[in-house]
């Protein structure tokens, strides 16, 4: 006796499908993340020579939150040290910034939490 196959096929890409749609989101997601962490890590270096000036740390946050383009940038988190008052020329200033984002955030509530973080070093002059 011979069956007819002729759904087979459509049958195993339909299964296929949701795997390969995720994998192709996941590129896309990650080249996402990618890019804001490249972001992030110019945004840091530039405040990071501000911190190097002698710049006050409102100027400095300010500056981040302004150049930061890729997102919200209500949710940086600007970390300035040592702080204003105890910097002096020949000291190291360390300013780290941080922004949580979500990784393969179209599955919603399943969505994977990720803090993307960068910091730089640069002495007072």
């Amino acid at each position: 006796m011979i069956r007819k196959q002729d759904g087979q096929s459509l049958v195993e890409f339909a299964l296929v499908l949701p795997l390969l749609l995720m994998l192709l989101v996941g590129i896309f997601d990650f080249g996402r993340i990618l890019y804001i962490h490249l972001q992030l890590e110019l945004v840091t270096q530039e405040t990071v020579r501000m911190g190097g000036l002698g710049r006050s740390d409102t100027e400095i946050r300010s500056y981040a939150v302004n150049e930061f383009k890729s997102g919200d940038s209500s949710k940086l988190n600007v970390t300035i040290t040592p702080e204003e008052g105890t910097r002096k020329a020949g000291d190291y200033v360390t300013i780290t910034i941080a922004y949580p984002e979500e990784f393969l955030n179209v599955l919603g509530e399943a969505a994977i939490p990720y803090t993307v973080k960068t910091s730089s070093t640069i002495r007072v002059e």
